[in-house]
């Protein structure tokens, strides 16, 4: 049975993350800090911004929120490092949860640096502040540690999109292009073209029953983007993961009992669904897609049923 952990770089990086003292690299804007109110934050911004605009959302996409979910966003910022063109504040449940920043934000939130930042694909990541830069794109990316487990620094926020109109389809059904069983070079080409970007990691042999994993930034699942991990053994698709966040348990839990059935299995950490194909895990947030035979496997060996 696979350890229910990635073995990618930043997967270790966010491990070794949970047991730091971290710095506070919000506080460049005016002295906010995550997990701050909407209103404390919406004050502390209008002092430093030309404009500041509240979005409420009514049908949650935000993973991070159970019952509300708003976002602050901002234009012109002036911070005593420089000023930044726009931003964008996420609430859920009403509190700070994420924060992307364009135009001079590289620069600006370089110009305080004083550790080394770790390289991971095109983002330089300062992980004892959940601070992502990406050059390229000139954008910058402050977490709490649900959004670390969300890889939230491959999302850009479609708020900051000039006639964004969000897609009113909301689906937790497993997305038909992962064909469970499908051969990798099949399958490499689905993969990257339902992803922003993927990259290719062989596995270091702690699992048996995958040596390769696939992982697809950007996919969408149930109305926001999502990383998914899709794992090969002997060349053949026998586990997804899609990674999830607390808040949006019971929403997803809903849509698969609406699409696949009540849970046949229940404990304090898993619900399986689907002749054990699929599960949803509650200790980590994530959702499982399994072949039937790895399934019908990993019910007697793992879940001693």
């Amino acid at each position: 049975m696979k350890k229910f952990t990635t073995n990618s770089l930043m997967a270790l990086a966010f491990t070794l993350a949970t047991s730091a003292v971290y710095a506070q690299a919000e506080s460049l804007f005016n002295g906010i800090s995550l997990g701050n109110n909407t209103e404390e934050v919406k004050a502390k911004l209008e002092a430093i911004s030309n404009k500041v605009k509240l979005v409420s959302v009514k049908d949650l996409r935000f993973p991070m929120a159970t019952n509300t979910e708003a976002h602050l966003i901002c234009s012109n910022i002036k911070t005593e490092s420089g000023t930044i063109d726009k931003a964008i504040f996420t609430f859920a449940d009403d509190k700070l949860s994420y924060i992307e920043a364009k135009g001079n934000a590289v620069e600006v939130f370089e110009s305080t640096r004083k550790d080394t930042a770790r390289t991971y694909l095109d983002y330089s990541a300062y992980i004892k502040d959940k601070l992502f830069l990406n050059k390229k794109k000139e954008t910058a990316w402050i977490l709490n540690q649900e959004g670390m487990h969300l890889n939230l620094f491959t999302w850009e926020n479609p708020l900051l999109q000039k006639g964004y109109k969000p897609n009113t389809e909301l689906s937790g059904k497993i997305p038909e292009f992962i064909k469970m069983g499908a051969n990798i070079d099949d399958l490499r080409a689905d993969l990257e073209a339902y992803s922003v970007f993927t990259n290719t990691e062989k596995l270091d042999g702690s699992d048996p029953n995958a040596q390769v994993q696939i992982n697809c930034f950007g996919v969408d699942y149930f109305g926001f983007p999502r990383k998914i991990e899709a794992r090969f053994g002997d060349d053949q698709l026998n586990v997804v993961w899609i990674l999830t966040a607390k808040g949006e348990e019971d929403r997803i839990r809903q849509e698969l009992i609406k699409h696949y059935g009540k849970p046949i299995f229940t404990t304090d950490e898993w619900e399986i669904f689907d002749n054990w194909k699929i599960g949803l895990r509650k200790d980590k947030p994530e959702v499982l897609v399994l072949t039937q035979e790895l399934g019908l496997f990993y019910k007697k060996e793992y879940f001693k049923q």
